[in-house]
């Protein structure tokens, strides 16, 4: 047999690890990796037509499926277009590993054709970000950067010269196991003894919790029964914990809506789980506050804090409810409760009065139509900007759907490369992306990627020709609107034009049908729908530092619209709230 040269132990390599597909861009400082892939059938290479959609898309399917995922781009400008969705993975959490080729090695330094320094260039993106000079480094570099990107959740760069890839591998025998998969933290003694105080010295408790509740759904509900604690939620903590949960009291943040803010306001002890929710105007400074988080650097950087607690949620859970007091009065749970309701009732009367009569169509109504339809194991992979608002608002989770989104990171032109990632995962799944018209038409070359891999998914694109969010954030501070506005074609028509199916929606009445008959549609779809760009009312009275400081007011009165199916959840809650 023949020996190995370097690309082709590194894939072998990635193929260990559990990688399936390699998502790039193809260039000659990447052909001797590309042939590798090409001549090994447990990996694919995945063609999209541009590097930040590669990223984009291992970031969502690492995501998806808590598995390491890896993406490629050539030397320089190649390697430089993945940096944005490495950003976005990096800040997901999602344990990526890119290839980052190099020029040859024998010019790094000397202003050669294309010369970056990927090493360097990555740096703050990464766990992780090495040159291999030297065939000699691997398997053992490869096997680090894979084991930093697993064990911390997050994203490893390898920088490769093309030369170096085409030399002869070392001895492959060195290889050692790999870690794939990451363990459970289960917080020391002193911490729980002192947070079983906490919550025992307590008489009103308010959970608030982030995406590091996955997994622990059944935990923080028996918790919150034990202690009568409402339980409101960040957005990306919204899929985890807002299904099945008898404690609900919506959502913080500029997005936010309900008694979430009241309920972590109003307690006398605040416990964050699992979340690095940014906006410390939310946050009270004058309650007491416990913060569980499994990393470490996070503990106490957004607020004040005085416990903190390393470890996961769902094991900190697990050793804190069997030995905290159980809790009889329901008084502070109830009246949050009451507030969530009332709250959800004043906004939902604002857009429930002929909406199916409204032209342009209100994109309120056409979440809520998107909600009823889609599939109740659906991804919904969802743009930044007013996409994230009608998503945190309309979209029902129930514990087997996803919502992929950049909210970390905040990055336009997400969904639909995040959608890419996803749909690879299963094709039988339905991939809904919630895109924009800005950020659709951002990265809208990588539509054809769905049409060359015959992707199913389905982009249901808010179109209201203008980057809606950023010119609300104007309007609110006193600017002028100016540079939001698109001149758009017919996306619908651009679609069937790529070879896909595209049908184009002004009316109401004609949604729902445009949409079912899109799901139901094999191969990739598009369903343009005009909506109203005025669709959120600016109040006569805002100050500009409620933007600028993301504080109290900018949600609740700038982004106070419907909340769909929620209302229906927070009445049910309230019918269940025991009566004297």
């Amino acid at each position: 047999m023949a020996k190995q040269n370097v690309a082709e132990q590194f894939v072998d390599i990635l193929v260990r690890a559990g990688v399936r597909r390699l998502y790039g861009v193809v260039g000659d400082s990447l052909n001797p990796v590309v042939d590798a892939i090409r001549r090994t059938p447990d990996i694919d290479w995945i063609q999209v037509r541009h590097e930040e959609v590669a990223a984009f898309a291992a970031g969502a399917e690492a995501q998806i499926t808590g598995r390491l995922t890896a993406c490629a781009g050539s030397c320089g400008p190649g390697n430089l277009h993945l940096i944005n969705g490495l950003y976005d993975a990096h800040r997901s959490m999602a344990p990526v590993l890119a290839l980052a080729s190099h020029i040859p090695s024998s010019e790094i330094g000397l202003g050669y054709f294309q010369e970056t320094h990927p090493d360097r260039l990555f740096s703050e993106c990464s766990h992780y970000s090495e040159l291999i000079s030297n065939p000699r480094q691997m398997p053992r570099l490869l096997q680090t950067a894979i084991q930093h990107a697993v064990g911390q959740s997050g994203v490893s760069v390898v920088s490769l010269p093309g030369d170096i890839a085409s030399e002869p591998a070392p001895d492959t025998a060195w290889q050692t196991a790999l870690v794939t998969s990451r363990p459970t933290v289960r917080p020391g003694d002193t911490e729980i003894d002192a947070l079983v105080r906490m919550v025992d010295e307590a008489d009103r408790v308010t959970l608030f919790c982030g995406s590091g509740t996955a997994g622990a759904h059944p935990e923080v509900m028996q918790f919150a029964e034990r202690v009568k604690a409402p339980v409101g939620h960040a957005l990306r903590g919204k899929e985890w914990i807002q299904y099945d949960n008898p404690f609900d009291v919506g959502m913080s943040g500029l997005l936010g809506y309900g008694a979430a803010y009241e309920a972590t306001h109003e307690c006398d002890l605040l416990i964050l789980l699992g979340t690095d929710f940014p906006y410390n105007a939310f946050l009270p400074d004058d309650v007491k506050i416990v913060q569980v988080d499994v990393r470490p650097e996070r503990l106490g950087r957004r607020s004040k804090l005085d416990l903190a607690v390393w470890g996961d949620v769902r094991e900190t859970l697990r050793c804190l409810t069997p030995r905290v007091r159980a809790k009889t009065d329901r008084r502070f749970l109830d009246r949050m409760l009451k507030k969530h309701a009332d709250a959800l009732e004043g906004v939902v009367k604002a857009y429930t009065r002929k909406v199916e009569k409204h032209v342009p169509i209100h994109p309120e109504y056409v979440a809520s139509v998107l909600d009823e339809l889609a599939d109740d194991d659906a991804v919904f992979t969802v743009d930044t900007g007013m996409c994230n608002v009608w998503a945190a608002r309309y979209i029902t989770p129930n514990g087997r759907r996803r919502i992929i989104g950049s909210f970390s990171h905040g990055s336009m032109a997400n969904a639909l490369p995040q959608a890419i990632g996803a749909q690879f995962t299963d094709r039988r799944r339905q991939v809904i992306s919630m895109s924009g018209d800005g950020g659709f038409s951002m990265l809208m070359g990588d539509f054809l990627t769905l049409v060359q891999y015959d992707l199913p998914v389905k982009i249901v694109l808010f179109d209201n020709s203008s980057l809606g969010m950023v010119e609300l954030e104007m309007l609110v501070s006193g600017l002028p609107s100016y540079g939001t506005t698109n001149h758009n074609p017919d996306f619908a028509a651009v679609a069937r034009a790529a070879g896909a199916y595209g049908v184009r929606v002004e009316k109401p009445k004609q949604l729902a049908g445009a949409l079912k008959d899109a799901f139901k549609h094999k191969g990739p779809a598009l369903v343009d729908i005009v909506t109203d760009p005025n669709a959120l009312s600016i109040p006569p009275k805002i100050s500009r530092e409620m933007v600028s400081g993301f504080a109290l007011s900018a949600s609740k009165i700038v982004l106070d619209g419907g909340v769909g199916r929620m209302l229906q959840m927070a009445r049910s809650n309230l019918r269940n709230v025991p009566r004297p």
